[in-house]
C-alpha cells in the first residue's frame, strides 16, 4: 500500500471514530453512555463568525444577539447526527417564543443539506461551510473536529454548555430551560 493510502485508512478511522456512537457495553451487558464535555470555552465570550447559508446567502452570527444560542455542527453522513436533529426541531418549535435559536452548521454539500432539511422539516437556519465550519467548531471548543459538536450560547454570548457526541433531547432541554 502506497503512502497516501496509508493516510486515506487514517482519516477514514479518524472520521468514522469521531461520528460514532459513545456507547461502551459493561461486564454485565449493561450500556452506559460516556459524555463528554469540554469545559475549556465554557464561560468565555462566544467567537464571531459568518458562514453562507444554503442559498448561499452569508450569516453573522451577531444576528441572534439577544438569543439563548444552540449551534450544532453536524453532516448528514452522520448517523448521530440525524438522530439527534428531530429532538431540536421540537426544541426550537417549542421555546422559539422565548428566544430560543437553533442554528445549523453543516459540514457537508448544500444540495445534500437542503435534501436533509425537506425530508425531515428542520425549522432553523443552516449554515454551510467545510474548513472554515471546523475551524469554527475549534474556536467553540471542538478541538478535535468530532461531529456532532453543540453548543449552547446564553443571551449575553458567553458560551454556557458543549457537547461533543449525540446531545439527548431531555439533556438539551433542561440546559435550555436553565437560560431562558
Amino acid at each position: 500500500m502506497n503512502k497516501f493510502g496509508i493516510i486515506g485508512l487514517g482519516l477514514a478511522a479518524f472520521l468514522l471514530t469521531a461520528c460514532g456512537d459513545d456507547k461502551t457495553n459493561t461486564e454485565t451487558e449493561n450500556v452506559k453512555v460516556r459524555t463528554v464535555v469540554s469545559t475549556s470555552v465554557i464561560g468565555s465570550q462566544r467567537p464571531g463568525f459568518a458562514l453562507p447559508d444554503t442559498s448561499g446567502s452569508e450569516h453573522n452570527i451577531g444576528e441572534w444577539d439577544g438569543k439563548v444560542l444552540v449551534i450544532n455542527f453536524w453532516a448528514t453522513w452522520c448517523p448521530p447526527c440525524r438522530k439527534e436533529m428531530p429532538a431540536f426541531i421540537e426544541l426550537q418549535d417549542k421555546f422559539a417564543d422565548q428566544g430560543l435559536q437553533f442554528i445549523g452548521v453543516a459540514i457537508d454539500d448544500a444540495d445534500k443539506v437542503k435534501d436533509f432539511m425537506d425530508t425531515y422539516g428542520v425549522n432553523y437556519p443552516m449554515l454551510l461551510g467545510d474548513l472554515a465550519a471546523i475551524e469554527v467548531g475549534k474556536q467553540y471548543g471542538n478541538r478535535f473536529g468530532a461531529l456532532p459538536y453543540t453548543v449552547i450560547v446564553d443571551r449575553e454570548g458567553k458560551i454556557a454548555f458543549t457537547r461533543r457526541g449525540e446531545l439527548e433531547k431531555h439533556e438539551a432541554e433542561t440546559e435550555i430551560k436553565k437560560l431562558l
